[in-house]
Protein backbone atom coordinates (compact mmCIF):
# COMPACT_ATOMS: atom_id res chain seq x y z
CA UNK A 1 0.00 0.00 0.00
CA UNK A 2 1.45 3.78 -1.37
CA UNK A 3 0.96 5.28 1.95
CA UNK A 4 5.09 7.36 2.64
CA UNK A 5 6.30 10.27 0.85
CA UNK A 6 10.26 10.67 0.68
CA UNK A 7 12.34 13.85 -0.25
CA UNK A 8 15.98 13.44 -0.58
CA UNK A 9 18.22 16.14 -2.00
CA UNK A 10 21.92 17.14 -2.83
CA UNK A 11 22.84 13.69 -4.41
CA UNK A 12 25.36 15.34 -6.67
CA UNK A 13 25.33 12.58 -9.52
CA UNK A 14 28.74 13.23 -11.31
CA UNK A 15 30.19 15.26 -8.64
CA UNK A 16 33.79 14.23 -8.31
CA UNK A 17 34.10 14.01 -4.62
CA UNK A 18 32.19 10.82 -4.95
CA UNK A 19 34.95 8.18 -4.21
CA UNK A 20 33.21 5.95 -6.93
CA UNK A 21 30.55 7.35 -8.96
CA UNK A 22 28.88 3.58 -10.31
CA UNK A 23 28.56 2.96 -6.46
CA UNK A 24 27.02 5.86 -5.50
CA UNK A 25 24.26 5.67 -8.83
CA UNK A 26 23.61 1.76 -7.61
CA UNK A 27 23.00 2.84 -4.31
CA UNK A 28 20.53 5.90 -5.37
CA UNK A 29 18.80 2.66 -7.54
CA UNK A 30 18.25 0.71 -4.46
CA UNK A 31 17.24 3.13 -2.73
CA UNK A 32 14.40 4.06 -5.08
CA UNK A 33 13.49 0.00 -5.04
CA UNK A 34 13.59 0.10 -1.50
CA UNK A 35 10.58 3.20 -1.86
CA UNK A 36 8.76 1.56 -4.74
CA UNK A 37 6.87 -0.61 -2.41
CA UNK A 38 4.89 2.55 -0.60
CA UNK A 39 6.42 5.71 -1.97
CA UNK A 40 3.30 7.77 -3.12
CA UNK A 41 5.59 10.41 -3.98
CA UNK A 42 9.07 10.88 -4.29
CA UNK A 43 10.40 14.71 -3.78
CA UNK A 44 13.70 15.30 -4.89
CA UNK A 45 14.78 18.28 -3.45
CA UNK A 46 17.40 19.86 -5.73
CA UNK A 47 21.09 18.93 -6.67
CA UNK A 48 20.28 15.83 -7.62
CA UNK A 49 22.75 16.00 -10.69
CA UNK A 50 26.47 17.71 -9.84
CA UNK A 51 25.55 19.13 -13.31
CA UNK A 52 23.09 18.86 -15.94
CA UNK A 53 21.86 20.76 -19.32
CA UNK A 54 19.00 20.41 -21.10
CA UNK A 55 20.06 20.66 -24.71
CA UNK A 56 17.60 20.44 -27.51
CA UNK A 57 18.88 16.90 -28.85
CA UNK A 58 21.42 15.89 -26.23
CA UNK A 59 21.13 13.81 -22.80
CA UNK A 60 24.10 14.26 -21.13
CA UNK A 61 26.08 11.18 -20.58
CA UNK A 62 25.81 8.36 -17.67
CA UNK A 63 23.05 8.49 -15.08
CA UNK A 64 20.66 5.63 -17.29
CA UNK A 65 20.36 3.61 -13.95
CA UNK A 66 18.28 6.39 -11.84
CA UNK A 67 16.69 7.65 -15.33
CA UNK A 68 15.18 4.20 -15.61
CA UNK A 69 14.26 3.52 -12.22
CA UNK A 70 12.62 7.07 -12.28
CA UNK A 71 10.65 6.20 -15.32
CA UNK A 72 9.54 3.07 -13.89
CA UNK A 73 8.48 4.21 -10.51
CA UNK A 74 6.43 7.40 -12.20
CA UNK A 75 4.77 4.47 -14.67
CA UNK A 76 3.37 2.78 -11.66
CA UNK A 77 1.58 5.86 -10.34
CA UNK A 78 4.19 7.18 -8.08
CA UNK A 79 4.31 11.21 -8.02
CA UNK A 80 8.17 12.00 -9.16
CA UNK A 81 8.85 16.00 -8.13
CA UNK A 82 11.77 17.32 -9.09
CA UNK A 83 13.36 20.68 -7.69
CA UNK A 84 15.86 22.70 -9.31
CA UNK A 85 19.00 22.97 -7.23
CA UNK A 86 22.11 25.55 -7.99
CA UNK A 87 23.66 22.70 -9.61
CA UNK A 88 21.06 21.25 -11.75
CA UNK A 89 18.94 24.82 -12.45
CA UNK A 90 18.97 23.84 -15.71
CA UNK A 91 16.16 21.36 -16.03
CA UNK A 92 13.43 22.02 -18.78
CA UNK A 93 11.64 19.97 -20.01
CA UNK A 94 13.23 16.47 -20.58
CA UNK A 95 12.11 15.09 -17.30
CA UNK A 96 8.80 15.87 -17.62
CA UNK A 97 8.37 14.81 -21.26
CA UNK A 98 9.99 11.50 -20.74
CA UNK A 99 9.71 10.42 -17.14
CA UNK A 100 6.91 11.68 -16.21
CA UNK A 101 8.03 13.82 -13.32
CA UNK A 102 6.60 17.13 -11.99
CA UNK A 103 9.51 19.63 -12.19
CA UNK A 104 9.37 22.73 -9.80
CA UNK A 105 11.85 25.62 -10.40
CA UNK A 106 10.73 27.54 -6.82
CA UNK A 107 9.45 27.00 -3.49
CA UNK A 108 6.16 24.79 -3.34
CA UNK A 109 3.40 24.92 -0.67
CA UNK A 110 1.68 21.95 -0.82
CA UNK A 111 -0.87 19.91 1.02
CA UNK A 112 0.46 16.01 1.74
CA UNK A 113 -1.97 13.96 4.10
CA UNK A 114 -3.26 16.92 5.88
CA UNK A 115 -0.04 18.69 6.79
CA UNK A 116 1.14 22.32 5.74
CA UNK A 117 4.67 21.58 3.86
CA UNK A 118 6.82 24.00 2.91
CA UNK A 119 9.35 22.35 0.34
CA UNK A 120 12.46 24.65 -1.73
CA UNK A 121 15.95 23.54 -2.49
CA UNK A 122 16.97 26.48 -0.22
CA UNK A 123 19.64 28.47 -2.41
CA UNK A 124 17.15 30.92 -3.18
CA UNK A 125 17.45 32.38 0.46
CA UNK A 126 21.29 32.12 0.26
CA UNK A 127 22.15 35.76 0.53
CA UNK A 128 26.03 35.27 2.36
CA UNK A 129 28.27 36.25 -0.87
CA UNK A 130 27.41 38.75 -3.94
CA UNK A 131 29.38 36.23 -5.76
CA UNK A 132 27.09 33.69 -5.32
CA UNK A 133 23.82 35.65 -5.86
CA UNK A 134 25.63 36.93 -8.53
CA UNK A 135 26.26 33.70 -10.27
CA UNK A 136 22.62 32.26 -9.72
CA UNK A 137 21.11 35.02 -11.09
CA UNK A 138 23.05 34.40 -14.36
CA UNK A 139 22.17 30.77 -14.06
CA UNK A 140 18.49 31.92 -14.07
CA UNK A 141 18.48 34.51 -17.16
CA UNK A 142 16.96 32.92 -20.33
CA UNK A 143 19.31 35.30 -22.45
CA UNK A 144 22.24 33.42 -20.80
CA UNK A 145 20.85 30.07 -20.66
CA UNK A 146 20.47 30.54 -24.50
CA UNK A 147 24.04 31.22 -25.20
CA UNK A 148 24.99 28.86 -23.42
CA UNK A 149 22.82 26.25 -24.96
CA UNK A 150 24.62 27.50 -28.49
CA UNK A 151 27.84 25.87 -27.63
CA UNK A 152 29.56 22.64 -27.93
CA UNK A 153 28.62 19.91 -25.15
CA UNK A 154 32.38 19.08 -25.66
CA UNK A 155 33.02 22.23 -24.40
CA UNK A 156 30.34 23.30 -21.67
CA UNK A 157 30.05 20.21 -20.09
CA UNK A 158 33.36 20.64 -19.09
CA UNK A 159 33.25 23.87 -18.29
CA UNK A 160 30.61 23.36 -15.71
CA UNK A 161 31.90 20.84 -14.43
CA UNK A 162 35.50 22.35 -13.38
CA UNK A 163 33.83 25.05 -11.88
CA UNK A 164 31.93 22.77 -10.13
CA UNK A 165 34.85 20.81 -8.58
CA UNK A 166 36.45 24.45 -7.90
CA UNK A 167 33.34 25.45 -5.93
CA UNK A 168 33.12 22.52 -3.92
CA UNK A 169 36.86 22.35 -3.36
CA UNK A 170 36.96 26.50 -1.74
CA UNK A 171 33.76 24.74 0.48
CA UNK A 172 36.25 21.31 1.88
CA UNK A 173 38.81 24.38 2.65
CA UNK A 174 36.80 26.25 4.51
CA UNK A 175 35.28 23.64 6.47
CA UNK A 176 38.79 21.69 7.34
CA UNK A 177 38.14 19.11 4.52
CA UNK A 178 34.41 18.28 5.50
CA UNK A 179 30.98 19.57 5.18
CA UNK A 180 29.34 22.16 6.36
CA UNK A 181 28.51 22.13 9.72
CA UNK A 182 25.54 23.90 11.71
CA UNK A 183 25.87 27.07 12.70
CA UNK A 184 23.09 27.64 15.73
CA UNK A 185 19.37 28.25 15.05
CA UNK A 186 20.34 32.08 15.34
CA UNK A 187 23.23 31.72 12.24
CA UNK A 188 21.20 28.94 9.87
CA UNK A 189 19.64 31.12 7.44
CA UNK A 190 17.56 28.73 6.32
CA UNK A 191 16.36 28.43 9.89
CA UNK A 192 15.94 32.32 9.96
CA UNK A 193 14.11 31.79 6.47
CA UNK A 194 11.14 29.81 8.27
CA UNK A 195 10.74 32.04 11.44
CA UNK A 196 10.37 34.78 9.25
CA UNK A 197 7.90 33.13 6.77
CA UNK A 198 5.58 32.44 9.53
CA UNK A 199 5.94 35.85 10.75
CA UNK A 200 4.80 37.19 7.74
CA UNK A 201 1.89 34.61 7.57
CA UNK A 202 0.66 34.56 10.54
CA UNK A 203 -2.68 33.00 9.29
CA UNK A 204 -0.85 29.88 7.67
CA UNK A 205 0.38 26.77 9.54
CA UNK A 206 2.73 25.75 7.95
CA UNK A 207 3.93 21.81 9.59
CA UNK A 208 7.31 21.13 7.41
CA UNK A 209 9.59 23.46 6.12
CA UNK A 210 11.91 20.92 3.61
CA UNK A 211 15.25 22.11 2.66
CA UNK A 212 18.14 20.49 1.25
CA UNK A 213 21.49 22.69 -0.34
CA UNK A 214 23.00 23.25 3.66
CA UNK A 215 24.36 19.40 3.35
CA UNK A 216 23.54 18.85 7.13
CA UNK A 217 20.64 16.95 8.53
CA UNK A 218 18.87 19.11 10.85
CA UNK A 219 15.17 18.45 12.50
CA UNK A 220 14.06 21.56 14.72
CA UNK A 221 10.93 22.56 16.06
CA UNK A 222 10.09 26.13 15.46
CA UNK A 223 7.13 26.25 17.28
CA UNK A 224 4.21 23.72 18.84
CA UNK A 225 3.17 23.09 14.99
CA UNK A 226 5.90 23.88 13.21
CA UNK A 227 9.11 22.22 12.19
CA UNK A 228 12.34 23.33 10.01
CA UNK A 229 14.20 20.01 8.13
CA UNK A 230 17.31 20.11 6.26
CA UNK A 231 17.52 16.90 4.60
CA UNK A 232 21.55 16.21 4.46
CA UNK A 233 23.12 15.05 1.19
CA UNK A 234 24.44 11.61 -0.52
CA UNK A 235 27.91 13.05 -0.65
CA UNK A 236 28.61 12.26 3.06
CA UNK A 237 24.66 11.33 5.00
CA UNK A 238 23.30 9.21 2.87
CA UNK A 239 20.53 10.40 4.08
CA UNK A 240 16.69 10.93 3.00
CA UNK A 241 13.54 12.16 4.97
CA UNK A 242 10.10 9.97 5.41
CA UNK A 243 6.84 10.98 5.92
CA UNK A 244 4.28 8.05 6.55
CA UNK A 245 0.83 10.61 7.31
CA UNK A 246 1.29 10.74 11.00
CA UNK A 247 5.04 11.06 11.50
CA UNK A 248 8.12 12.70 9.78
CA UNK A 249 11.65 11.43 10.19
CA UNK A 250 15.01 11.57 9.17
CA UNK A 251 17.13 8.12 8.18
CA UNK A 252 20.39 7.41 6.95
CA UNK A 253 20.09 4.50 4.27
CA UNK A 254 21.85 1.27 4.60
CA UNK A 255 23.95 0.22 1.45
CA UNK A 256 25.73 -2.67 3.69
CA UNK A 257 24.64 -5.15 0.89
CA UNK A 258 24.93 -3.06 -2.33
Amino acid sequence: MRTKTYFISDIHLGSPYHTNLKVVERRLVHWLEQCRSDAKAIYMVGDIFDYWFDYKYVVPRGYVRVLGTLASLADEGVEIHIFTGNHDVWLFDYFEKELGAVIHRGPLVTEIDGKVFYIAHGDEFDFRKKGFRLVRKIFHSRVCQRLYAMIHPRWSVGLAQNLSQISRKKGLQKNNGYHDEYQGEKNEYLIQYAQSYMKSHPDQTVNFFIFGHRHIMLDLMLSRNSRAVILGDWLHFFSYGVWDGESFYLDQYNFENT
